[in-house]
């Protein structure tokens, strides 16, 4: 049996976690293979084919079930056994199932494809549990969850009429896409960041240039401000001078010693 050497699916846990799951996968697999009667009840399968059919069921039951069910050689006694032992998990599954979709919401989620892919979770677990999702449910459900900053949006997505979810699923995944890469180009060439046109750059340096005359103009009457008052300060000076010079020449006696009364020492 070398198509039996590695799992096709995963194994049936001795917890029966994935029990729902693990049945529809069995049940595909024996139908492809011809060995589907082989678990029905009043089946008149040959000793082979119900031969086979353990052996499959053996390959994907965890280590614990595989030790517990080891002598049995029947498949249909070991899938009724299984049944009595874990499709009790249905009364839990079910209403969890129930309670995910009533309070499923597309605003809830921060993208597109984080809600579809629960969407598809819980109406597999309905599926499962013999509860159906019709497409034209989960459609409802969609436009009916829209955030409420999307109300014209979702008006519009209404009366394209869509008739199939995933068509839906695809408008909704394209715009999604289409403002993530708005929201890209603007962070990397954000508002008022583009270069300035030649014209503009002529003209900024044209104001540059007047600026700099203007403050130039300014320096140079403030020098010549300084240096009138610096020829005023040094005319004064010698204008004090002289006239000391001459009071003193007026006065001889200003120029004698002040002890003995003498000029020239």
């Amino acid at each position: 049996m070398s198509n039996l050497s590695k799992l096709e699916f995963v194994a049936l846990d001795i917890s029966g976690k994935k029990y729902l799951s693990w049945v529809l996968d069995v049940e595909i697999h024996l139908d492809v293979k011809g060995l589907g009667t082989t678990i029905t009840e009043g089946n008149a399968a040959s000793s082979q084919d119900k031969a086979k059919t353990m052996i499959f069921l053996h390959h994907h039951l965890d280590e614990g079930l595989k030790a517990e069910y080891l002598t049995m050689k029947d498949p249909l006694e070991l899938w009724t056994d299984l049944k009595e032992k874990y499709d009790h998990l249905k009364t839990t599954v079910l209403p969890r199932g129930r309670y995910e979709w009533i309070h499923l919401q597309l605003q809830d989620f921060k993208t597109v494809c984080e809600y579809n892919s629960d969407v598809y979770k819980i109406t597999s677990q309905l599926k499962l549990c013999k509860e159906n999702i019709k497409d034209e449910d989960v459609l409802e459900k969609t436009l009916t969850t829209f955030h409420a900053s999307n109300l014209v949006l979702q008006q519009k997505y209404r009366e394209r009429g869509f008739k199939k979810y995933s068509n839906l699923f695809s408008c909704l995944l394209l715009a999604e896409q289409h403002n993530t890469l708005l929201l890209k180009n603007h962070e990397v060439h954000p508002t008022e960041t583009a270069p300035l046109s030649e014209a503009n750059v002529v003209e900024a340096h044209g104001q540059s240039e007047r600026r700099q005359n203007k403050n130039r103009g300014h320096n140079n009457v403030r020098e010549r401000d300084n240096g009138r008052k610096r020829y005023n300060n040094h005319r004064g000076s010698g204008h004090y001078k002289r006239e000391n010079n001459m009071s003193s020449q007026s006065n001889p006696l200003r120029g004698n010693c002040h002890r003995c009364d003498m000029k020239d020492h």
